[in-house]
């Protein structure tokens, strides 16, 4: 199927699911009118100050144990995602007509920024964005699989729920080094399983993450070591498909 919104708006809806469900407060008002007289959303995960924020995380720190630790949590959303959202600040701080936009718009439009800042917003900005996505992804007590038109969407593209997740776990696995593994839809709308090297965000190809998991050791070294395989395994008892599925709703619906 073929999007009638522009792709940013579904990515800019994503981001406001992610602070719903963490209980932020969104502007009564807003949208915008671009340049060239498309609304567009206006920052979403940006400050008053216009300054990008890491969001809460939507339950405690260690609520998602045993599969991944409370020690783990907490590194990793507050220093390596508040790190990634105070380099992204500094890059964007040089840059006052830049404040304000969605980190959505300037994955999607790297080409078109300053060339000093574009391997930050690339790196900090894609990780301030794949970290947001990531921590509603998941929910306590959750798991389980998905149902109505994403379990059939699922089973179109990849013939099975349990294929679907060999799939993903083998790209997780041939991921050298750091990176993410992603559920997307791809530019003609269809279900595909990619993976991205670092920060990478599929946002940079045109593409909508649905659902990402991070293989970065620091996503799960403190319980699993170096046994990613297991890692990926005990991920999907924490996968929140409402959420994943609202997502695939919007998208598919828009």
């Amino acid at each position: 199927m073929r999007f009638k919104l522009p792709r940013i708006l579904f990515c800019l809806w994503v981001m406001v699911s992610v602070l719903t469900v963490q209980g932020a407060q969104l502007p009564d008002a807003w949208f915008g009118m671009a340049g060239d007289g498309n609304a567009i959303a206006a920052p979403l995960l940006a400050a008053a100050n216009s300054k990008f924020t890491v969001p809460p995380l939507p339950y405690a720190y260690d609520a998602l144990s045993p599969y991944i630790d409370a020690q783990t949590m907490t590194i990793h959303h507050d220093k390596h995602h508040g790190a990634y959202v105070t380099n992204l600040n500094k890059a964007i701080g040089q840059y006052p007509n830049l404040a304000g936009r969605p980190i959505e718009d300037l994955l999607a439009n790297l080409e078109n920024l300053p060339e000093e800042i574009r391997s930050s917003v690339r790196n900090n900005g894609g990780g301030h964005a794949n970290h947001s996505l990531f921590w509603s992804s998941m929910a306590p007590q959750a798991g389980g699989q998905p149902q109505g038109e994403l379990a059939q969407a699922i089973d179109s593209s990849f013939g099975s729920f349990d294929q679907f997740k060999l799939n993903f776990n083998k790209a997780g696995m041939a991921r050298f080094g750091s990176g993410w593994v992603w559920l997307i839809l791809d530019q003609k709308g269809n279900l595909a399983i990619t993976s991205t090297t670092n920060q990478d965000s599929p946002i940079l190809e045109g593409q909508i993450p649905l659902l990402g998991n991070d293989v970065w050791e620091h996503a799960y070294y403190l319980t699993y070591q170096n046994r990613r395989g297991d890692y990926l395994n005990a991920w999907w008892n924490l996968v929140n498909w409402a959420e994943i599925n609202q997502r695939y709703l919007a998208a598919s619906q828009s």
